[in-house]
């Protein structure tokens, strides 16, 4: 496809290549480069570098070329991308590679990698790109697969009366940072996957990011029939027919455009259930190659590795036998009485009778299975226990690595300025050891401060001008205005909470008592006000009452003003939210949380924690890092345990994070804030960090998993 026409001055000729690998967007040269170009433009865009290259003025570019110190970035950033794309002295480099050069394959339904390219839908795929982004830093070859889904997630609009309205619209590939995969011998990479009774046709686009690629599959295709094209059309799309034909086609294509590529991996790891269909495909492979059934098991098993981020039976998907044998038709080939094997490594019954279950297929087909957090390896193995009957609960084989965030992606650039003078230039190199960061002591509170309200006033210039395009450009409501966040104070502390709506979030326990709640909020020269972001799911109706009944809040003159419901949740808002609030609220259902990352990417940023013990805050909090909402009820009564966190909260606020904010010394500052700030950034992001956890998995689960192939092979 032709992506740039805008004439690009010899000096500059690598920037349609820097734009086309995501790579820039986490490393402070490239971003600064792009924005420097024409910042009006940048902002227009959306920080998309491909938009920017496309509509920039020639004449822009110009002078760029003229500009020495615009250069001297420019060199900068295309030397480092350079460098991104080779293994040398990188940390993987000094490691035993067991893996001999090959790759690790990481299948994910969504990915999450920057608001250009919208394939995501919440955590799973922010925690997946995050996983890409750091195997990227470190030097890891890994390659992830998933889907290039050309509709993408919905956007999202609240109508007047606050109801959550769906609107999809199709990528604009030609300002997406992709390109089409190309195989070995220099052609574009499609491949035939058996679906039910016919063969549909999967095309492959390819994501840059340094080190690390993305193969993501695509069934729109005009040789496939119209209801083929639309099986990745939307992430998490349709009914269970879909979701299954979609979870062939991941797993089986999956592994076949692997082969198209010429990659044979070392290790294969499936994050979620939705890709275990590459364990049938593999235990194919080996059959066609003489293997028995067991023995083609045990080398799949050898080098799967399985990674379960829901905590709730609910959640996994399940599928009855008659839609598995249906759509797998084409699949079996010559499995003959296997194909009974097979069927029962999926069978499980969560308590509405035996139904093949993506997660147990996976579990049964992986060497190595962990969960998300400490509490949530607890909770999955009492959950699953009935897969290992012989064993105690504490034997059985689930781990737990708890997620982390990609730091460069999510430490705003005024933390890294900060950092960078008191750690060294070099500190993100080492962000994951303790003793650099317990250094943060020496930055001086004023400083901290600084930073902090720098922070809060861009938030709140987003907002603004979020809700002046929804004005002059949409002709919204006034009400949508207002509780867009048109009354909000930018000096006042403000509490964020943005995630997926969903029931068990409790997005609405903080009004249940809506009187004590205003009072504290509306606090004489102590006002408090709350931001609202998250999307609930299409078929959730139940999480879109939430919502509405939140969006009414927001308009209660009883709250003055101080709740806000900023509508379209995206990677771009999540970047201002984590990085402006002041404090970072999380309430869900304890054990329902798996991890939780949104409060990692806060903490780090100097946004402390206030949040149920549940998730990563199980093992985060340390005392003085943040605050804890706990009560002490059964948490079997529902309405009890609701009516006492709800107390607790209120009494955190009123008696220990309101006063603190707003205590302040004679230069303004609030010291004993200021103490929480810093040990919420020097606990959590050395700890909390993509690279510590994707060091945990090179340790604990792909070496081990690459030795064990290699004792096989």
């Amino acid at each position: 496809m032709e992506r740039f026409t805008t004439p690009i001055p010899a000096r500059l000729h690598r920037l349609p290549e820097l734009a086309l690998d995501l790579w820039w967007s986490w490393h402070q040269d490239a971003r600064q480069l792009f924005r420097a170009l024409d910042y009006p433009l940048w902002r227009a865009v959306a920080h998309n570098a491909v938009r920017l290259l496309q509509a920039i003025d020639p004449q822009k570019l110009v002078a760029a070329a003229e500009n020495p110190e615009l250069l001297a970035r420019y060199d900068r950033a295309v030397a480092g991308l350079d460098s991104a794309r080779t293994s040398k002295g990188t940390w993987w480099a000094s490691q035993s590679d067991d893996i001999n050069g090959r790759a690790i394959a990481y299948f994910s339904a969504e990915f999450a990698l920057h608001q250009s390219l919208p394939i995501y839908a919440g955590g799973l795929g922010v925690l997946a790109g995050d996983h890409c982004k750091e195997a990227s830093d470190l030097g890891v070859p890994l390659i992830g697969i998933g889907f290039m889904y050309p509709q993408g997630y919905f956007h999202q609009r609240v109508s007047n009366d606050g109801w959550q309205e769906e609107q999809y619209e199709r990528i604009n590939w030609a300002a997406a940072p992709i390109r089409a995969a190309i195989t070995p011998d220099g052609k574009p990479c499609i491949t035939a996957v058996p679906l039910g009774d016919r063969t549909v046709l999967v095309a492959v686009w390819r994501v840059n990011l340094g080190r690390v690629k993305l193969l993501l599959l695509d069934t729109d295709l005009e040789e496939n029939q119209p209801w083929d094209r639309d099986l990745s059309a939307r992430l998490y799309g349709g009914d269970r027919e879909t979701r299954i034909q979609q979870e062939v086609i991941l797993g089986i294509g999956g592994v076949r455009v692997l082969r198209a590529m010429g990659i044979t991996p070392a290790v294969w790891h499936l994050n979620e259930g939705h890709a275990a269909f590459v364990a049938l495909q593999r235990i194919r492979e080996g059959l066609e190659k003489g293997a028995t059934f067991d023995a083609a098991l045990e080398e799949v098993r050898a080098t799967t590795v399985f990674t379960t981020h829901t905590p709730v039976p609910a959640g996994h998907d399940a599928f009855p036998f008659h839609l598995v044998e249906k759509h797998l038709a084409g699949c079996w080939g010559d499995l003959g009485e296997s194909r009974a094997r097979f069927l029962a490594l999926g069978e499980h019954d969560s308590g509405s009778g035996p139904l093949f279950n993506m997660t147990a297929l996976a579990m049964r087909s992986a060497s190595r299975i962990n969960a998300v957090s400490q509490l949530h390896g607890e909770v999955t193995r009492e959950m699953w226990r009935s897969m290992w009957p012989d064993r105690p609960v504490a034997e059985i084989p689930v781990g737990a690595i708890t997620n982390g965030v990609h730091v460069p992606t999510w430490l705003s650039s005024e933390t890294t300025t900060l950092l960078d003078r008191y750690l060294g230039a070099d500190w993100l190199e080492h962000h994951d050891e303790q003793a650099l960061c317990d250094r943060l002591g020496e930055i001086p509170d004023e400083e901290l401060w600084a930073m902090r309200q720098a922070l809060r006033s861009y938030l709140f210039g987003f907002i603004r001008e979020r809700s002046r395009q929804r004005w002059t450009a949409e002709r919204v409501s006034p009400n949508r205005v207002v509780a867009g966040g048109a009354m909000l104070d930018p000096e006042a502390l403000t509490i964020g909470y943005a995630r997926r709506f969903a029931a068990y979030k409790r997005p609405e326990l903080i009004f249940t008592d809506v009187e004590r709640l205003a009072r504290i909020l509306n606090g004489a020269n102590r006002p408090v006000q709350i931001v609202f972001a998250g999307k609930a799911h299409p078929a959730d109706d139940p999480a879109k009452h939430h919502l509405q009944r939140v969006f009414k809040r927001a308009l209660d003159p009883l709250f003055a003003g101080r709740i806000a419901f900023i509508d379209d949740y995206d990677l771009h808002l999540a970047h201002y939210l984590v990085q402006g609030c002041d404090v970072w609220l999380n309430n869900p259902r304890k054990p329902l949380e798996a991890s939780g990352t949104s409060g990692m990417k806060a903490a780090i940023n100097g946004v402390p924690h206030l949040s149920i013990g549940d998730g990563w805050w199980a093992e985060g909090y340390n005392g003085t890092n943040g605050w804890l909402i706990e009560s002490q009820t059964n948490p079997d009564d529902h309405d009890a345990t609701d009516a006492a966190d709800a107390d607790a909260l209120y009494r955190l606020l009123e008696d220990v994070v309101v006063p603190a904010f707003y205590d302040r010394d004679a230069r303004g500052v609030p010291t004993r804030w200021m103490q929480v700030v810093r040990e919420a950034m020097r606990s959590n992001l050395p700890r909390f960090s993509s690279r510590r956890m994707l060091k945990d998995y090179i340790q604990q689960m792909y070496l081990p998993a690459a030795r064990d192939g290699q004792s096989r092979g």
